[in-house]
């Protein structure tokens, strides 16, 4: 991210206030932006030029064309470690690799072995997503990856497998209820195990805690950069609160996001399947769904990322015991929540 290039003058959080939710929504929709994929290293490196003239006082102001860098390199590196994050798990990169396994999912006459099939691999792709994007402060060992990894796998697989079966045995419901019901089975599995995977591959931040940092004023960031220092807080030490915080936070928007798709593209494709036009025209069904699917995945992932600030600000008497008294401005830290 931005904040880990040198130079001592800070850069702003961003063009949007991102203490309103529309704000948080706007700033969001450009770490989405797939078109930030196709930057290649070299316009990255272009980008990180552009930022560290900013902060060496090169410009006075932000333009147009240092948002855009802002908005490539927030998009690319981890706030964290200020290394780039495998495209494919970029949060850029969220809907059309999301989509892949969404296809596999939704294969007609797919039976419990193919379900189970394209769970795992649904589930791979999660974990990849959840740990690339996670707070590195607490890293986990390959060992608890890996146990993370085949708990999820084995929560979503039970689920989807558990409402495949269940779902033909509701007699008392019609066929095309039971029908609609059988579409809704992959993405209840995929909203259920989403948010469980989150808990189980970010678990290690709630048993050892994750960095906070007092929130610094702009008189302090000001004075900061006049001396040539940069304008960073030190680590305040590891808060467990703060991590449940953050990974509670990350889960629910997983659902804020997932819920959606796995509702509203099913309910308009069966109204669609009983236009004459789909009825004469069947082999359109999976890419009318598809195209349904990719839309509202666009649509939603703003809304749902946007529900918490990454940049998470807490009272400092809300955490631990030995943070009380030691907040910034307004007595409030900070720390990175994860996305």
């Amino acid at each position: 991210m931005s904040a880990s290039l040198p130079g001592s003058r800070a850069l702003p959080d961003s063009q949007y206030d991102l203490a309103t939710y529309w704000g948080r929504v706007r700033h969001t929709a450009g770490i989405t932006d797939p078109r930030t994929l196709f930057v290649g290293k070299a316009g990255l490196e272009q980008a990180k030029a552009s930022l560290i003239a900013y902060k060496t006082g090169q410009f006075n102001s932000m333009t147009p064309e240092l948002w855009k860098a802002k908005k490539i390199v927030d998009s690319t590196l981890h706030p964290d470690t200020g290394e780039p994050v495998f495209l494919p798990f970029r949060m850029s990169c969220f809907v059309l690799s999301n989509l892949v396994v969404t296809v596999g999912m939704l294969t007609p006459g797919l039976g419990n072995r193919g379900t189970v099939a394209w769970q795992i691999a649904n589930q791979s792709l999660n974990v990849a997503i959840n740990y690339s994007n996670s707070n590195k402060s607490s890293p986990l060992s390959w060992s608890k990856i890996a146990q993370s990894y085949f708990l999820a796998v084995g929560a979503s697989c039970s689920v989807a497998v558990g409402l495949n079966s269940l779902v033909p045995r509701l007699k008392s419901l019609t066929p095309s209820t039971r029908m609609i019901l059988g579409r809704l089975v992959p993405f209840a599995a995929v909203a259920s195990a989403g948010a469980l995977n989150v808990f189980l591959m970010r678990g290690e931040e709630i048993r050892t805690g994750i960095d906070v940092y007092p929130v610094l004023s702009e008189a302090q960031k000001v004075a900061a950069a006049e001396k040539g220092e940069r304008a960073e807080a030190e680590s305040l030490g590891k808060s467990k609160k703060a991590a449940t915080l953050a990974v509670a936070e990350t889960a629910l928007s997983r659902v804020l996001n997932s819920s959606p798709i796995m509702v509203i593209p099913p309910l308009i494709l069966f109204r669609l399947q009983g236009t004459n036009w789909l009825r004469r025209n069947p082999r359109y069904t999976m890419p009318v769904n598809l195209g349904l699917i990719l839309v509202t995945s666009y649509a939603v992932l703003p809304l749902a990322l946007a529900a918490f600030p990454q940049m998470q600000k807490v009272k400092a008497e809300s955490l631990e015991e030995e943070f009380h008294g030691k907040g910034g401005e307004g007595g409030m830290v900070v720390f990175n929540r994860g996305i």
